[in-house]
């Protein structure tokens, strides 16, 4: 059995609905994901802790969770600075821990993106 860190059954929400499952890549590895739920939920529930690290190498981990800290950004399908707790998963997403304010990824960086 997978270790997951899913609320499966909520004391006053009951069940999880059953959601279709998709596959989103943090730094290159498979993590599995809900559809349209938050890239951090994804990766909170596969037991990511750190996001990001700060210039002075500082790691970040889940803050506020509503896109108004940027403790949770990442770079998501080569852009960087993305909120990961208010983007939505979709399959096949390309997530990457951040280090300082992040950059561009090579191919925009040589004008080929």
């Amino acid at each position: 059995m997978e270790r997951t860190n899913r609320v499966a059954d909520h004391v006053v929400l009951g069940p999880a609905p059953e959601v279709e499952e998709v596959c989103i890549y943090l730094d290159g590895k498979p993590i599995p994901a809900k559809k349209g739920e938050p890239v951090m939920s994804a990766l909170v529930a596969a037991g990511v802790t750190v996001f990001r690290h700060t210039a002075k190498g500082s790691p970040r981990r889940m803050f506020c969770g509503i896109g108004r800290c940027t403790d949770c950004v990442m770079k998501v399908d080569g852009v960087p600075g993305v909120r990961t707790c208010v983007t939505r998963v979709r399959d096949g997403m390309r997530v990457e821990r951040q280090e300082g304010k992040g950059s561009w990824a090579e191919e925009a960086a040589d004008g080929k993106a």
